[in-house]
């Protein structure tokens, strides 16, 4: 099977390319108008596949179908805003030579439009498909899994790539080029618009489960998914999609600029995009995560829902989900799956069980999370993985009336000067083994204080959901400090790890952070407990372990 790739040395093109690195009998046509690029490309190319450079520009592309005559061609080329009258070239010659073809495209209205050549793809045999990336083929196969649940009427997402992930020039350029520009999207019911990269809301990316990504700045962005999805679901009355780079500081300076040019009609920012480019490129620090997520309220029953999906990818392997619809379509292809005849946008290319799919193996992690008003603290944060930790982790946490469990613990305390000052001060016990211990729970401002006896000495703390930057973390007050805590399920283990500090609502250096490890499970039918509270510096302040059941 022979594939003809346009822009294939470049950020999706070359991702895709190393995604069907495993499969042989493939021979990919590494093509664009940058010879040494493309051949510098293949030469660093390791798999299954043969692999080819090609020199071609897109105003070339039927003389090159004409002598190459490939099974399928995938334009991963752009950006797709700056094609004008002739923006549907490609697709008019693989028409013309009966020849698939699938693309990457982002822009809104390159994708909305491509039904305009519906009848000719079905008389020439072949599919055409557009947009057949995240935006809008995942976020369409998760609005159609919520639409189970619920009609839905107020959608919003977006997309947040991890600062290592590296953004091309020609995706720079599309997204400074509609900066400060009109948006089409669906507002209040009617048709509307937005204004490209001046709006912006915060949204906190949290796998159930899984420790969340940091609250992020997201902002408006032209994509297909405000145009090609409201049809599929009627009820739907508003859209928006943005998307949430970092380092903020960079992202604020764009979103200035955007409302600066449409304020004061200034011309298109698109010159300032290599600037743009270097910057963002150069600025990589961070955790290296990226994520996305989908966010629907609607009715069901007369009964209003709340539903969102979340995607947390870890490491390398973000960067490579915007290719993955289409190697997921081409391997469909290899095993006799073969879309539909016609040109339309790849909204129903893929169903979320074949991303799952996809993202087996890999260090990409997501859920849904339903909002349960009235739920207790843990079942609240985390979600659905709350039904899978061990029941007596369960029983311990489900109910949010007060209740009190007992049992014995061992105690062990730091032997530093800091260590013994921090821990008289908070009021820790002191060194022991088989202490008798009780833990009382008594709801308190929406939350829970946990008091703590451990053989008469005591000491408490307040815990509660956290809001704004600390979403979905759990904020636990000891005296005048708060630590945000993310909730974590591993294996049989519910982890609580500390992600940021306060003092009296001041931020605290996150290199000063205490930390140390912290678990909670069962063994024997009991609940069994394993705390350890260290700082940078000072080293262990306190660590205890035990067993509880109900008093």
């Amino acid at each position: 099977m022979k594939i003809l790739i346009l822009g294939g040395y470049g950020v999706f093109g070359g991702r895709l390319a190393r995604l069907l690195s495993d499969l042989h009998g493939l021979e990919l046509l590494i093509c664009g108008r940058n010879l040494p690029a493309a051949q510098a490309f293949c030469d660093s190319y390791s798999g299954a596949p043969t692999v080819r450079p090609l020199r071609l520009d897109r105003a070339e592309v039927a003389a090159a179908l004409e002598a190459e005559q490939p099974a399928l061609v995938i334009d991963a080329s752009g950006p797709f805003q700056d094609y004008g009258a002739q923006g549907y070239q490609v697709v008019e010659a693989c028409i013309a030579a009966r020849i698939p073809y699938l693309d990457f495209a982002d822009a809104a209205d390159f994708v909305f439009g491509i039904d305009r050549y519906d009848a000719q793809a079905k008389a020439a045999g072949i599919f055409v498909l557009s947009g057949v990336s995240s935006f809008p083929v995942l976020t369409a196969a998760v609005l159609r899994e919520m639409a189970k649940a619920m009609d839905l009427q107020v959608v919003d997402g977006g997309i947040a790539p991890s600062p290592y992930a590296g953004i091309g020039l020609n995706v720079m350029r599309a997204v400074v080029g509609y900066a400060g520009s009109p948006v089409k999207l669906r507002r209040n019911g009617r048709p509307g618009q937005g204004m490209g990269l001046a709006e912006s809301r915060r949204f906190t990316v949290a796998v159930p489960g899984k420790v969340p990504l940091r609250n992020l700045h997201f902002s408006l962005v032209d994509v297909p998914d405000l145009q090609v999805l409201p049809p599929e679901h009627p009820a739907m009355t508003d859209i928006w999609m943005g998307a949430g780079p970092v380092p903020e500081i960079l992202h604020r300076v764009l979103n200035l600029l955007a409302k600066a040019r449409a304020r004061f009609h200034l011309p298109s920012l698109e010159p300032l995009s290599p600037l743009f480019y270097r910057v963002l490129n150069l600025m990589k620090f961070g955790e290296h995560r990226g994520g996305m997520y989908v966010r629907a309220r609607g009715q069901h029953a007369g009964e209003p829902v709340e539903l969102s999906w979340h995607l947390l990818a870890e490491g390398d392997d973000g960067p490579y989900i915007p290719s993955m619809a289409i190697e997921a379509v081409i391997r469909k292809l290899l095993g006799g799956e073969r879309p539909a005849d016609g040109a339309r946008a790849a909204t129903h290319a893929l169903e979320l069980a074949d991303y799952e799919a996809l993202f087996a193996g890999r260090s990409i992690h997501t859920g849904f999370r339903r909002e349960q008003p009235g739920a207790a603290l843990y079942p609240q944060l985390l979600g659905t993985a709350f039904e899978t930790l061990p029941p007596q982790v369960q029983a311990l946490h489900r109910d949010a009336q007060p209740r009190r469990w007992s049992g014995q613990a061992e105690i062990r305390r730091g032997r530093g000067v800091l260590a013994r000052i921090v821990a008289a001060v908070i009021g820790f016990p002191k060194a022991g083994e088989a202490v008798p211990v009780t833990v009382s729970f008594a709801p308190e401002r929406g939350g829970e204080r946990w008091t703590r006896d451990f053989g008469g000495r005591r000491f408490s703390s307040w815990q509660r959901r956290g809001k704004g930057r600390n979403d979905y973390l759990l904020v636990e007050r000891f005296g005048l400090i708060d630590v945000a805590i993310a909730l974590v399920v591993d294996g049989d283990r519910l982890c609580l790890v500390s992600r940021r500090w306060s003092l009296l609502g001041v931020p605290l250096p996150k290199c000063l952070l205490p930390n140390g490890s912290t678990f909670e499970s069962e063994r024997d039918g009991q609940f069994v407990f394993d705390v350890e509270v260290a700082a940078p510096l000072i080293g262990l302040i306190v660590g205890y372990r035990g067993r509880l059941l109900p008093a």
